[in-house]
């Protein structure tokens, strides 16, 4: 039985076969170093093995065929941090699709440098994830552009859950999933098909304490915004929950954890030194929930999904130094 969200199950496979082959059936393993670690078996999801090194490229594939076959306008405008608007950019180009991201001044510059590389048009705003997305709907709201909102725009969610399927089909058993919490594309996605077709499986939904706002709002059940944020897992910092996703949320995840910024950079130092991969912050979250709460995970079967790995060079060496 399918739990009570905006997501389909049919539909998640039917965005299956939209989705290029070169960001479906990513690499997922046991990582036997690092899960004697924590205390657990770790079966690590790398969503970062594709051209872009994050995950949101299977929702982008998906709203970009969708758009393509459409009577609309064939452009589209999202607000990125730099990973929605890096996927949105290599999902349009290659269905000939004009891509405008709008980001704010303070983003990750290398991510911005990647959106222009892969042809979308880049404008900078004064101010953060916020004020873009408002000048995007702005954008949108002139008819010339399709907007793509990450989370609540469906084709993102139900891209992202195509992880879902890939991991009930091919990790085995899984106790619980550790699902980085930003928009909430990724944890309402993966979450509907685990509630789905693994109903035993724990769903924690995790997010910085510097960018508390979605978490807050899944204890509240009800909307809570936040004035700012502070946090170095750039990927997941937002100040507005979108309600529809909230539901979704609710319905869905079992624990929605806060982690401190120290345990997002020693989990990004544990994947890198005993599983060989750099993270950008946000992939990290994971690893600083169970950092948190030992207790909860040890003994248990757990799955985390790398969900980035764009982090500029300097910063991750200085992490990994400190």
């Amino acid at each position: 039985m399918q739990p009570n969200t905006r997501l389909d199950l049919d539909r998640i496979r039917q965005a299956q076969q939209e989705i290029s082959p070169l960001f479906r059936d990513t690499p997922q393993f046991q990582s036997p170093t690092l899960g004697e670690l924590l205390g657990c078996e770790l079966v690590i999801k790398l969503e970062t093995a594709n051209p872009i090194g994050c995950f949101k490229g299977r929702g982008t594939e998906v709203a970009m065929a969708r758009l393509a076959r459409s009577l609309g306008p064939k452009a589209a405008v999202c607000a990125s941090a730099g990973n929605l608007g890096q996927a949105l950019a290599y999902s349009g180009r290659s269905r000939g699709i004009d891509v405008v991201v709008i980001a704010g001044r303070g983003a990750n510059p290398g991510k911005i440098e990647r959106i222009r590389r892969l042809g979308g048009l880049v404008e900078l705003v004064e101010g953060d994830i916020e004020t873009a997305r408002e000048r995007a709907r702005e954008i949108a709201g002139g008819g010339n552009a399709f907007l793509i909102e990450d989370s609540e725009n469906l084709d993102t969610c139900e891209g992202a859950a195509t992880i879902g399927l890939e991991l009930v089909e091919g990790a085995g058993r899984i106790d619980t999933v550790l699902l980085a919490l930003g928009g909430g594309a990724l944890a309402t996605g993966v979450g509907h098909v685990m509630k789905t077709l693994s109903p035993a499986t724990e769903i924690v939904c995790i997010q910085p304490k510097g960018a508390p706002a979605l978490a807050l709002s899944w204890r509240a059940r009800s909307v809570v915004t936040t004035e700012s944020t502070d946090t170095i897992a750039d990927g997941v910092a937002g100040r507005f929950p979108i309600p529809e996703v909230l539901d979704d949320l609710i319905a869905l995840a079992d624990h929605v954890p806060l982690v401190e910024e120290a345990s997002i950079v020693e989990g990004m130092r544990l994947l890198y030194r005993h599983a060989a991969l750099v993270t950008e912050p946000s992939a990290a979250l994971g690893i600083a929930a169970m950092l948190e709460e030992p207790e909860r995970y040890r003994g248990k079967r757990v799955a985390t999904v790398i969900c980035g790995s764009n982090v500029l060079p300097e910063r991750f060496s200085a992490w990994m130094r400190d």
